[in-house]
C-alpha cells in the first residue's frame, strides 16, 4: 500500500509542486498519473522513494513513513522500489547484462560489485529480467549501441532484477517514437500483470494514458483533479485535468503525423 496524507511539497521560491494531495494505491495497482509539465507528476513518485521529501503530509510505503526515514531506513524502503527514468540512466559504457546487474546492488557486498564478480544466481536473476523485455540477446553488448527504445527496455530490466515490490516510471516514453512507446508500455503493462508489481507510471499522452492505465489519476497545478478508471477518462476529463482544450501535442499519435 501506498498512501499520501495531506501531502504537500513546496520548493524554493515558494513553488507549490503538490498541494495537500490525498489518495491510496493498492498492491498490484498500474496507475498513470498524468498533466501538463509542471503538474507535480515527478514530485509525487519520488515522493514515494524519497528522492524528494515532503514539506508538511505524509506519504508511507507498506506502512513506512519515508518523509522521516533515517539514512538506514530509506534504503530499505528503496530496496522495495524500482525505478524507471525518462533518459535511461544507464551507464553506456558497459554492457546491458552489467547495466541491470545494478539492479541486485542492494543484495550484493560491495567489493563484489567492484570486481564485476557478481553471484551465479544474481547473473540468473539478471538474465531473467532481460527476457522479461524480450531483449536477452543483447545482454554482452555494449548499452552505447542499443537505440532509444532498446535502452528503456534494459532500464525496466534493471528495476525488474531488483525484485521490487514497487516499479516507478518517470515519463519512460518521452523521448521515443510512438510504436517503441507502446511496445515499452506493453512491457511495464504485462510484468504489472504477471508479477502483481504496483506500477506508477507519469504520462503526458492521453491515447497512452486511456490505453495502460487501469487507474488514471490528474494532477493539476499540484493538486487531484480526477482519480478514476481509464475507462471514464474521455477528453473532456483531460481537458479539466490540463485546464485547456487539447492539442496534437497531447495525443502521441497525432503528434507523430505532423
Amino acid at each position: 500500500m501506498i498512501r499520501f496524507r495531506d501531502t504537500t511539497v513546496v520548493y524554493p521560491g515558494d513553488v507549490r509542486a503538490l498541494d495537500q494531495v490525498s489518495l491510496a494505491i493498492s498492491p498490484g495497482e498500474l496507475v498513470v498519473v498524468v498533466g501538463l509539465s509542471g503538474a507535480g507528476k515527478s514530485t509525487l513518485i519520488r515522493t514515494i522513494n524519497g528522492l524528494v521529501r515532503p514539506t508538511s503530509g505524509r506519504v508511507e510505503v507498506d506502512g513506512r513513513e519515508v518523509g522521516t526515514a533515517t539514512k538506514r531506513e530509506l534504503r530499505a524502503i528503496r530496496a522495495d522500489i524500482g525505478m524507471i527514468f525518462q533518459n535511461f540512466n544507464l551507464v553506456k559504457r558497459t554492457s546491458v547484462l552489467n547495466n541491470v546487474l545494478m539492479g541486485r546492488l542492494h543484495q550484493v557486498p560491495g567489493w563484489r560489485t567492484v570486481l564485476g564478480l557478481y553471484p551465479a544466481d544474481d547473473v540468473e536473476a539478471a538474465m531473467r529480467s532481460l527476457e522479461r523485455v524480450e531483449i536477452v540477446e543483447k545482454a554482452y553488448v555494449r548499452a552505447s549501441n542499443l537505440s532509444g527504445g532498446q535502452q528503456q527496455r534494459v532500464g525496466i530490466a534493471r528495476a525488474l532484477a531488483q525484485e521490487p515490490k514497487v516499479i516507478l516510471a518517470d515519463e519512460p516514453v518521452a523521448s521515443l517514437d510512438p510504436p517503441t512507446s507502446h511496445v515499452v508500455m506493453r512491457d511495464l503493462q504485462r510484468i504489472n500483470r504477471d508479477l502483481g508489481i504496483t506500477t506508477i507510471v507519469n504520462l503526458h499522452f492521453l491515447d497512452l494514458a486511456r490505453a495502460y492505465g487501469d487507474r488514471i489519476i490528474g494532477l493539476r497545478d499540484g493538486r487531484v483533479v480526477f482519480d478514476g478508471p481509464g475507462s471514464a477518462a474521455d477528453e473532456q476529463v483531460f481537458e479539466d485535468i490540463y485546464g485547456r482544450s487539447l492539442t496534437a501535442d497531447d495525443v502521441l499519435e497525432a503528434k507523430a503525423e505532423l
